[in-house]
């Protein structure tokens, strides 16, 4: 008889093993022949050379789907078992799978014309009002990115743009006044990856989010860098961050002009940029509108109120 060591690099132990060890059962009883072990993120197989060739396989396959996918059920181990496509597998347009296993995918067209252009163009602008789902689909792009072994790192970012409350007088060292404006970055990551994987990826700078500060003088490739809220760049900042592009690297720039905290008299770097480089066909600028809105219904009817007073208040102004 003989030993085999298999550790668990990608996946939790817990998701792999199942409710009370339930898809360690379904493996024990796949293979009777062979005695399986579990202990944290350690399997160990005892068996003939040939059964635990088989079964260190089938565990590999199991693994890497639990990592796409983010779960795993016995139907689809008896599908990996006997060499077929698991359900997850045969469903098209999915992006990438969040931590409970539900599908992200397009739900509107221009979403869809997002997901196209990444694929397509190595730089993407996301324009358009809150709750059109721009910054979040554009970390589920990364995401499946990084899982593919397309790109080495995920960097996001967002100018530290004070809407409404002074920095300064926020409590905490700077980290501690830099991560509230972060935070929508940290919720959509929580979404799709779990937190022990995640914080493991942030430690080991496979992801990085940060200030735009930041990103001065770097140069970012084998990467998808993401700049969330770019209403909120100057013409400085914004030129900064597109000349950061590197190899192998995609940049998505995301942002609402209808909700620039810049100075008054400071012209929006998202809204110069969009104009400056509309004509250049290795970019893609996707524009969202109303119709995208994937919040609460009443999101929409907000977003339309404003606008409609906006532009009832610069029709007085002209008159």
């Amino acid at each position: 008889m003989k030993e085999l060591t298999i550790i668990l690099n990608e996946v939790s132990p817990v998701m792999f093993y199942g409710v009370k060890n339930a898809n360690l059962q379904m493996l024990r009883s796949l293979y009777p022949k062979v005695r399986i072990v579990g202990r944290d993120n350690v399997l160990k197989l005892y068996g003939e050379e040939s059964e635990l060739q088989t079964v260190s396989k089938v565990i590999s396959s199991m693994e890497k789907h639990l990592y796409q996918f983010n779960k795993i059920s016995l139907e689809d181990i008896l599908n990996i078992t006997n060499g077929e496509k698991t359900n997850e597998e045969s469903v098209s347009g999915v992006v990438c799978y969040n931590i409970n296993g539900k599908a992200i995918k397009a739900k509107s067209e221009n979403q869809q014309t997002l997901i196209d252009s990444f694929y397509a163009k190595d730089m993407i602008f996301a324009v358009g009002p809150a709750g059109t789902g721009k910054t979040y689909l554009s970390i589920a792009l990364a995401v499946k990115a990084l899982k593919d072994k397309l790109i080495k790192r995920i960097i996001l970012s967002r100018p530290a743009v004070e809407a409404g409350e002074k920095l300064g007088f926020l409590p905490g060292d700077m980290k501690d006044k830099i991560d509230p404006y972060l935070q929508p970055l940290y919720d959509a990551l929580e979404d799709m990856i779990p937190q022990a994987k995640l914080s493991d990826m942030m430690e080991k700078n496979v992801i990085q989010i940060a200030p735009l500060a930041f990103m001065r003088g770097r140069t970012l490739s084998d990467a998808v860098v993401i700049l969330d809220e770019a209403q909120n760049t100057t013409s400085a900042q914004m030129r900064m961050f597109l000349t950061r592009m590197g190899w192998n690297t995609k940049m998505i720039i995301t942002g609402d002009p209808a909700q620039i905290d810049l100075p008054r008299g400071v012209r929006s770097g998202l809204i110069e940029a969009t104009t400056l480089l509309d004509s250049i066909p290795e970019i893609s600028i996707v524009r969202m509108s109303g119709k995208d809105i994937q919040r609460h219904h009443l999101v929409n009817k907000i977003v339309k109120a404003y606008k409609q007073n906006e532009e009832t208040n610069e029709e007085k102004k002209l008159n």
